[in-house]
């Protein structure tokens, strides 16, 4: 699986962003897909996950309420859209797809696939 990041860039404090990864190949549907963030210096960090259907979501305490994850199969991508973003949202920001049996994983060595991360800069 190849996966495509796109629809960073910067925004104002309170503003609003979407990204989208597509993924090629026939079987995007059998991943469960995740995205994380990663801040220069600093561990990549999980920020949400969606089940291969997905009926199922997952989010970072940090994220929650703010951003939300979605898939559309028939097209193999999945989004993140952002809202409220904050200053401390700065990042590039990566989507994964894990193989495994564990959906919801936090653990970025259990994903399989990544794109090549997409920066989103929050102003203040």
């Amino acid at each position: 699986v190849q996966l495509q990041a796109s629809g960073g860039g910067l925004v104002q404090a309170g503003g609003s962003l979407r990204l989208s990864c597509a993924a090629s190949g026939r079987t995007f549907s059998s991943y469960a897909m995740g995205w994380f963030r990663q801040v220069p210096g600093k561990e990549r960090e999980f920020v949400a996950a969606i089940s291969w259907s997905g009926g199922n979501t997952y989010y970072a305490d940090s994220v929650k309420g703010r951003f939300t994850i979605s898939r559309d199969n028939a097209k193999n991508t999945v989004y993140l859209q952002m809202n409220r973003l904050k200053p401390e949202d700065t990042a590039v920001y990566y989507c994964a797809a894990n193989r495994g049996s564990n959906w919801r994983t936090m653990e970025s060595n259990e994903y399989d696939y990544w794109g090549q991360g997409t920066l989103v800069t929050v102003s203040s």
